[in-house]
């Protein structure tokens, strides 16, 4: 026998996956599937570039099979797709995994390791872990160039965001403020809005907050509140940041809020106090059940204090007064005179708090605008080389001249700490990683809290949870700190990019309608900024006094101006371009000084740009530019492979991207050419352990991605991420079900090609391509799936046009599990079961060859359709189904002529050959199969005991009509001998109704029992209407079918079952004649039992002895023709003794049997 098509025992997926690559290696596959696609329509796709300074988790298995399915079918579709692959060098991850290698600081740069040195280690450092990322890569099928990628800290890379940069600055979108924004002292550096929007950056946090009381100055302008005051005025601020308050030099109210003055006592010190804050807020500080004590009952320590309101007014008339200074700790540098006054603002809100906001125009974005508004001073102290600096150094500490006055406050209040500490130990927040679980840890908030509480400063101490921002890389604390910074004005183009963003198809589409569109509706300018050491260099060179400066475009124009400075006096010894190490980072590129068009030296700024920006240019740095183009002022002047691959076709990352790559995608291509960077895009949810939890090494619940492709096979694992749910919802990842998806798909699957590889081999069948059966000679059942066929390629297709990965694998899984297998090739079997004699296809007869010829096509297109999820698995399947017609199929240029399914053309669907009506028709036989089965399941009678009717309610003549043409295999599917059609005049089916609460309840609320009641009066005549047309305007109502759930009364010897409109009764009796059957059928069960066990070939032929039992084997000769013919029995005799027989059980009753194989 001929082995056309290759048999399996004990297949595991993850050889076959090794098998496959090793086959795409060897042949190129990956490249030819570029080169058979020259000059076919591009289809671009960018690589978010990963940073090789990790390891690779699971999660990125997740991202990169969404990433690769569509490239993969683009290919099947005719498209040529050049996927280009990358590495994200630069920033904060690499910066801060080296300084804790080498054991330092960012402080430590330039003094204990030279900047050289350290950005050298960062070089070798940002891929360490390149070979893993390869590995995976590979291993699970991501096809992606990673022999020409592209990396963003080579120089060819960064001339292109020079040149960039450039075209911003011309345009006048480059400039350099001073403004408040987001600074993370444990990253030593500034941070753009984006960054701080990263999922998981904003985390909910339980800090201590105070109600400061400012006291109030007597003067003219504040005359009003004295009179009536009990004890010293004092106004009312809240802030969940009391470290800012040393720095305080403003109040702000809202000038159209009432505020109300109340007297009462300071519940810390018991002083009398007469206090002012928002009216609707006094609710939170004075219950009103407190409204009727008096003041004079009041003693020191009473818990309940009373209170009494002075007078209410608008904050207009609180604007001007002037307060004391609350911690005067440093004197105001300048502008004393308006410092410590009442101003409006519009940001005041009553949501909370008391309706007055403390204002420190160093820590906070508002502060500092109302401050610039009204000329309010802050309050900054002087370096030693005069520069004007903050309360709280870059490292997040107090300078130490507030420190010594907290360490007084600590020593004069006996506050008990942790440790002593120093004038130089007040962090505003743990970045120094203090233990806090120790009893006496007091953080900086708390210690100032307590001084205020001791000098009757404080009205309110509480925890307060509410959510803060942190370092999206070391999960640390950020503050609002004064900076110098470089912006891109991306508030001039916002309208634009909120314009271009609506014509991105977005999956999900709430997050580019939401999380996306809402971040750009609000957009602020892009601080581009940053103060660290390896990364991009800023290209702008300045004079000291700021006022000439020049942004280098490119390297040519750098050596251009190099040349200048030469000539004035620069001689800029260090430079060399033709160095082969010449290099554009720091401290190389800090050396060269140019010379301005006055003769001043220019010194570059010592920013690096937002290693997002890297990313986020990659659509066109990853060309570099081309000398010729620049020269010829070329408006695009990138390297070839630039033409027709922007914008790109499809983009994929996780939604932590939103916000990052996502947006300076879109940024830069709307200000560079005011175009999208990308027309789709796939935003991926977070992969989760199995209760919903992150994955983190700390909790010990990582998967490792390797282990787990070794253990399940690649295919598995994709598919299994893909069906499970869309990739934009968050996954459960559980071990569980990669096993049930290799068992209950892959698994079925298998089992499907290997019946056809055993009896295709038996019977020597092998497709041609040019001679297939006539379609006049296909089964009903052939017809059927070859229909659902057309059906599924239509499905599939349109899912995956509209980037729907797991319509996709949930359609075919359908397909195989509950069509293929479970309908076509379970009714199908005895056709495939009888051998051909002479063990070619030559010799099968019409139905057999139509049988084999539907059921390779089937796996064929199931082999494609499948490939672009489960690539390894679809290609093995492909091959071992075409491989022995190959060489004949090259010669012809069939189909099938291609060495890898990859490299075949996107099966189109056939609508001739589709048959909706005889789909209907098989769908109602599978309903009806499926009642009469849960009849059987409930009555406890097996499959194999035959019964004698079914009896089905015609709903009308169309639906009798369709199920009369799968009336045969009804009947055989469920072993029954016949099925009557009755109508509703029958009267044998007696049909009830009743509410459906669960829906109603939802639907009607209040109303629920008066529609109720109403079901509860529906004639049969209404009941019948309500499930043949699926709605019934009834007492008031419009009922719909699932309203209510209709059943049917069992009749007497017969069971009812009724599902989605459909019903079905089944004879239940069982007659002598049936159970003869029915034990016959068992036998032929126990008998193929046995031949498998022993381990017999399809064709092996047997004898079976049975011992004989009276009352129990004259079934057995009764039905011998039917169990030799089902078992390959030559003879089946009946014995009065039988030797060396086995036990078989029979369910109620064991026979004696010996079966022997015949040579």
């Amino acid at each position: 026998m001929k082995t056309r098509y290759p048999e399996f025992k004990d297949l595991h997926f993850a050889q076959v996956a090794d098998e496959m690559l090793a086959f795409w290696d060897k042949e190129k596959i990956f490249e030819k599937s570029i080169a058979l696609r020259e000059n076919h329509t591009p289809f671009t796709f960018y690589e978010g570039p990963p940073s090789a300074n990790g390891t690779p988790g699971i999660h990125h298995v997740m991202a990169r099979t969404v990433k690769d399915i569509f490239c993969r079918f683009k290919t099947l579709q005719g498209y040529q797709v050049k996927r280009k692959g990358g590495w994200d060098t630069h920033g904060l991850p690499v910066e801060l995994q080296v300084e804790k290698e080498l054991g330092i600081t960012k402080d430590d740069i330039g003094k204990k390791i030279s900047i050289e040195d350290y950005n050298r280690k960062c070089r070798e450092t940002v891929m360490k872990y390149k070979d893993q990322w390869d590995d995976l890569t590979r291993k699970m099928g991501y096809w992606v160039d990673l022999e020409h990628p592209y990396v963003t800290y080579n120089n060819g890379y960064i001339e292109t965001l020079w040149w960039i940069l450039k075209q911003f600055y011309q345009k006048g979108l480059l400039y350099k403020g001073f403004t408040i924004q987001p600074y993370s002292p444990s990253d030593g550096t500034g941070l753009s809005s984006h960054e701080l929007n990263q999922p998981g950056c904003y985390k909910d946090v339980k800090d201590t907050s105070i109600v400061a009381q400012f006291k109030v100055i007597n003067d003219t302008k504040s005359a009003f509140l004295f009179p009536g005051a009990k004890g010293d005025t004092m106004i009312l601020a809240w802030t969940t940041t009391p470290w800012t308050l040393p720095s305080n030099t403003a109040l702000v109210v809202g000038a159209h809020i009432r505020y109300v003055q109340v007297n009462t006592y300071n519940p810390y010190t018991f002083k009398p106090v007469s206090v002012v804050l928002a009216r609707v807020l006094m609710e939170k500080y004075f219950p009103a059940k407190n409204k009727e004590l008096a003041l004079a009952d009041y003693k020191p320590g009473d818990k309940q204090i009373p209170f009494e309101v002075v007078q209410e007014f608008e904050g207009s008339k609180l604007v001007g007064i002037r307060y004391e200074q609350l911690m005067p700790y440093v004197p105001v540098p300048y502008d004393v005179d308006k410092a410590f006054q009442v101003v409006s603002g519009d940001f005041v809100t009553t949501e909370d708090g008391t309706g007055v906001v403390h204002s420190s125009p160093t820590f906070g974005a508002d502060d500092f605008r109302v401050a610039r508004q009204y000329g309010i001073p802050p309050l900054t102290l002087r370096d030693e080389a005069g520069n004007e600096v903050p309360t709280v150094d870059k490292k997040g500490k107090f300078v130490s001249v507030i420190g010594k006055r907290l360490q007084e406050g600590v020593s004069r209040y006996k506050i008990k700490t942790h440790k002593p500490l120093g004038e130089d130990d007040f962090y505003v927040k743990n970045y120094t990683d203090e233990d806090e679980s120790h009893p006496d840890y007091k953080n900086t908030d708390v210690i100032i809290s307590i001084v205020l509480k001791e000098e009757n400063k404080a009205f309110k101490v509480e925890k307060y949870e509410h959510t803060y921002p942190h370092s999206w890389r070391t999960d640390k604390p950020v503050l609002y700190y004064p900076l110098d910074a470089w912006f891109i004005r991306t508030t001039a183009i916002k309208d634009r990019m909120v314009e271009l963003n609506k014509t991105i198809n977005w999956k999900p589409e709430s997050t580019g309608t939401g999380r996306f569109g809402n971040w750009l509706e609000n957009l602020v300018d892009w601080n581009l900024s940053r103060s660290r050491y390896w990364g991009t260099p800023l290209p702008i060179w300045r004079t000291k006094d700021g006022k000439e400066e020049i942004c280098i475009g490119s390297l040519e124009e750098l050596k251009s101006e190099i040349d200048k400075a030469r000539q004035a006096g620069q001689p800029n010894t260090s430079v060399n371009f033709n160095k082969p190490d010449f290099d554009l980072h720091r401290p190389f590129v800090d050396e060269i000084v140019l010379v301005s068009p006055k003769g001043q030296p220019m010194y570059r700024e010592p920013d690096l740009i937002d290693v997002w920006f890297d990313s986020g240019a990659m659509p066109y740095a990853q060309w570099g530019l081309d000398i010729d183009k620049l020269k010829a002022g070329d408006a695009q002047p990138f390297n070839s492979g630039w033409t027709g691959a922007f914008p790109a076709d499809y983009i994929a990352e996780g939604v932590d991207q939103t916000r990052g790559w996502f947006f300076t995608l879109h940024a830069i291509a709307s200000l560079l050419f005011d175009s999208v960077a990308f027309k789709n895009v796939i935003s991926n949810g977070l992969v989760l352990d199995k209760d919903g939890n992150k994955m983190s090494k700390r909790k010990g619940n990582v998967v490792n991605p390797f282990e787990t492709l070794q253990k399940f096979g690649p295919d598995v694992v994709r598919w299994y991420m893909m069906e499970n749910a869309p990739p934009w919802d968050n996954l459960k990842f559980d071990a569980e079900g990669l096993v049930e998806t290799q068992r209950r798909f892959f698994g079925t699957l298998m089992n499907t090609y290997s019946f056809f590889a055993l009896y295709a081999n038996i019977d020597g069948y092998e497709r041609n391509e040019h001679q297939p059966v006539d379609p006049s000679k296909l089964s009903t059942l052939d017809r059927w799936i070859i229909s659902k066929l057309q059906t599924l390629i239509e499905e599939v297709t349109a899912a995956y046009q509209d980037y729907e990965p797991t319509r996709v694998a949930r359609a075919i899984q359908a397909f195989v599990i509950d069509h293929l297998s479970n309908w076509y090739i379970r009714l199908n079997r005895k056709r495939f079961w009888q051998p051909s004699a002479t063990g070619s296809s030559a010799a099968l007869g019409d139905d057999k060859l139509a049988a084999y010829e539907t059921l390779h096509e089937c796996l064929v297109v199931v082999s494609q359709l499948m490939s672009p999820i489960a690539p390894f698995y679809a290609e093995f399947l492909y091959r071992n189904l075409t491989g022995s017609i190959r060489a004949n199929s090259k010669a012809t240029q069939s189909p099938l002529r291609h060495e890898s399914v990859h490299h075949t053309d996107l099966v189109k669907a056939q609508p001739s050959r589709k048959e909706p009506s005889l789909e209907l028709s098989m769908d109602y036989a599978q309903r009806i199969c499926s009642l009469v089965h849960s009849i059987r399941k409930n009555s406890r009678i097996k499959v194999r005991t035959p019964l004698q009717k079914v009896l089905l309610p015609v709903l009308d003549e169309a639906f009798a009509q369709h199920v009369r043409v799968a009336e045969g295999i009804i009947k055989s599917e469920v072993n029954v001998k016949s099925i009557e059609y009755i109508d509703d005049a029958s009267g044998l089916l007696v049909r009830k109704v009743k509410p459906n609460f669960a829906k109603l309840g939802k639907q009607y609320g209040p109303r629920m029992k008066e529609v109720a009641a109403v079901i509860n009066t529906m004639t049969k005549e209404q009941i019948n209407t309500l499930d043949k047309s699926g709605k019934l305007a009834l007492g008031g109502f419009d009922l719909a079918i699932d309203d209510v759930i209709i059943s049917s009364e069992d009749i007497p010897g017969w069971a009812v079952a009724s599902e989605g409109g459909l019903t079905v009764a089944l004879d239940i009796t069982i007659t002598e004649e049936l159970r003869q059957e029915g034990v016959a059928r068992d036998f032929v069960n126990r008998i193929q039992n046995l031949r498998k066990d022993r381990g017999l070939e399809v064709l092996d032929k047997i004898v079976i002895q049975v011992q004989r039992q009276t009352g129990r084997t004259e079934s057995l000769e009764q039905f011998r023709d039917y169990i030799s013919t089902e078992t390959q029995a030559q003879t089946l005799s009946i014995q009065d003794e039988v030797k060396g027989g086995v036990e078989v059980d029979m369910d109620d009753f064991v026979l004696l049997v010996n079966m022997e194989a015949v040579s």
